[in-house]
């Protein structure tokens, strides 16, 4: 008899985890869905990326360079670090972020593979299945992808564009309940380019006061801010509502690719203690961020000269004020004026546009036929704007600005009903 053949089982196909399937990241998932192909007639201009060392125009000043080269010439940080960080670097943040009304040590600081790793960190802390947090609108779309990813509910509060984006404070009341974990806030902003008054700061801690909530801060354009404001921290504002600042080296130091951040843990209310405990042991899953990187955050943060801060915010400034000036001009368009971080959101009037339905259509045709592109405003939850980066060269603003001006000179419909009864 012939050996009977067994027979092969097939393989089913493997089904992925339940946090994976919640992941979801609006703005990849809208910029792959648009149809993008630029004019081949006009080189491309991008106005999309907020990463300012695209274009390479901003260079960091060799004391920042040499702060790292210097520990990894040492050969003494290779190995594997504390998970919470070197003891040293947690100090230098704490020096670097304390005030006089809002003072820190080492034992306050985590260190954080970046600023969203460290409001992953802040969201899993704080936060359970069944339970919610608030985020603004529009705000960074990965508040929404971390918050969805670990099946926590996300709840919106609207930022006012007529206010230069400050808080609805009424509607932000509105949406928390009994299940509100954390409540999220940007400023200086991404994508709005606000930054927050002392007395909006205020207002805001009053409302998370009465309801007894904690605060995320995130702070990744802390001291980001033009001439004509002040920098105020939520921490140093708040005398009772227990803060997580969420900050790192990736905007004002302008390293985004050496992914160093932290959390720096300001307890005012001595009601943090769990959370303290918490987020030492998530910080174990990682084993601690990049150790040449930290082990050079002393040196970054004490040499680092103020006038390469100066210059970084006056290039940023002045780019902000033409933007603003130039798209002032162009009919059915209106830009909220930026008062701090690299970002300018841009109102459009698509009822008066021919053929224009959405943000989302407006930028995708504004590639094809000028080869600018603008990340629309569906990305932050807030159609029917786009945001500009403030960051690209000099050069660069006046002629896609000129770009954007013969499109919209082009497709808006000055003639309509409602612009003759303006």
């Amino acid at each position: 008899m012939e050996p009977q053949v067994k027979r092969m089982k097939t393989w089913h196909a493997v089904p992925m985890s339940e946090m994976a399937r919640n992941t979801f990241n609006p703005i990849r998932s809208i910029v792959d869905g648009m149809k993008i192909t630029p004019n081949p007639k006009k080189p491309m201009i991008a106005l999309s990326i907020g990463d300012p060392t695209v274009f390479g125009n901003l260079p960091i000043p060799e004391e920042i360079d040499e702060a790292v080269i210097d520990k990894i010439r040492s050969h003494k940080y290779n190995g594997y670090n504390p998970s919470i960080g070197y003891e040293e670097a947690r100090q230098a943040v704490a020096d670097y972020t304390s005030t006089h009304d809002a003072p820190v040590t080492s034992k306050d600081v985590i260190l954080t593979n970046g600023c969203s790793s460290a409001l992953d960190l802040c969201i899993t802390v704080l936060a359970s299945r069944g339970q919610n947090i608030l985020i603004p609108r529009p705000g960074f779309s990965i508040y929404k992808t971390l918050g969805e990813s670990l099946g926590i509910e996300v709840k919106f509060y609207d930022l006012l564009p007529e206010k230069s984006w400050e808080v609805d404070l009424k509607h932000m009341e509105s949406q928390m309940d009994e299940n509100t974990a954390a409540v999220i806030v940007n400023s200086p902003s991404n994508p709005c380019g606000s930054v927050y008054s002392r007395r909006h700061i205020e207002d805001i801690l009053e409302v998370l006061e009465r309801n007894r909530i904690p605060m995320i801060a995130d702070d990744i354009y802390e001291h980001f801010v033009f001439s004509e404001n002040k920098y105020h921290s939520m921490a140093s504002v708040s005398k009772t509502v227990p803060i997580l600042s969420c900050s790192g080296l990736t905007k004002r130091f302008l390293v985004p690719g050496w992914r160093m951040g932290w959390i720096v843990v300001h307890d005012r209310s001595n009601a943090l203690h769990e959370i303290r405990k918490g987020l030492n042991s998530l910080s174990q899953r990682i084993l601690g961020p990049n150790s040449l990187v930290q082990s050079a955050l002393k040196d970054i943060l004490k040499n680092t000269p103020k006038s390469f801060y100066a210059e970084t915010l006056e290039y940023i400034e002045d780019n902000a004020k033409l933007f603003y000036k130039l798209i002032s001009e162009i009919p059915g368009l209106k830009p909220v004026k930026p008062q701090g971080a690299m970002y300018m959101m841009v109102g459009i009037d698509t009822k008066n546009f021919r053929n224009i339905k959405d943000d989302v259509d407006f930028t995708e045709k504004l590639v094809s036929e000028q080869s600018v592109f603008c990340l629309p405003a569906k990305c932050f939850q807030y159609p029917n704007f786009f945001r500009i980066v403030l960051t690209i060269p000099k050069e660069k603003v006046e002629t896609a600005c000129e770009r954007i001006k013969e499109f919209c000179d082009l497709h808006y419909n000055s003639d309509s009903p409602s612009n003759i009864s303006r």
